[in-house]
């Protein structure tokens, strides 16, 4: 039996409110905004034209040095084109896991960065509700460390103003 998944549409919510600050600062010449009061500069984001870009992108993640010391052997992860446009997900089957990923002629908002890393943080957190305090912590951390301090800062404050623990 797993856990319940409480604060599934608050996650949501407020990784909704994170990419659309990513995509005004895209649509911007200056990538600094202003975050409650704080002046802030956020990395470009990664998009991604296939499933082999967006399976090279995962693979380079888990390997990253950062990464590796602090979820060390997650186990193998691979990408699938998803028919459905309406999300991306995760799934484990046995150790191995597999994210589902709308491609670019379907729904061109999954093929971006914050997308992957919220299913990356997923097979880093097995445990607990999908969207539990667990995967919070270990979404907001893998993105400062793959990102970049900004955006793990962002994540964490957007997620507390959406009452995300």
């Amino acid at each position: 039996m797993t856990a319940r998944d409480s604060q599934r549409s608050r996650v949501y919510a407020a990784e909704e409110f994170v990419r659309t600050l990513f995509d005004r600062a895209a649509q911007h010449s200056s990538r600094t905004i202003d975050f409650f009061g704080t002046q802030l500069t956020l990395p470009p984001e990664g998009r991604f034209a296939s499933m082999a870009s967006v399976q090279r992108y995962v693979d380079e993640v888990l390997a990253l040095p950062a990464v590796t010391s602090r979820w060390p052997a997650p186990g193998p992860l691979s990408v699938r084109p998803r028919r459905a446009a309406t999300a991306a997900h995760y799934e484990n089957s046995d150790g191995t896991g597999v994210i589902a990923v709308p491609d670019r002629s379907t729904a061109d908002w999954a093929m971006r960065e914050l997308v992957l890393l919220h299913e990356i943080a997923h097979h880093l957190n097995p445990l607990g509700p999908a969207h539990g305090p667990g995967f919070v912590a270990t979404f907001c951390e893998l993105a400062g460390l793959v990102m970049g301090p900004e955006v793990g800062h962002v994540l964490r404050v957007v997620y507390a103003k959406e009452g995300v623990r």
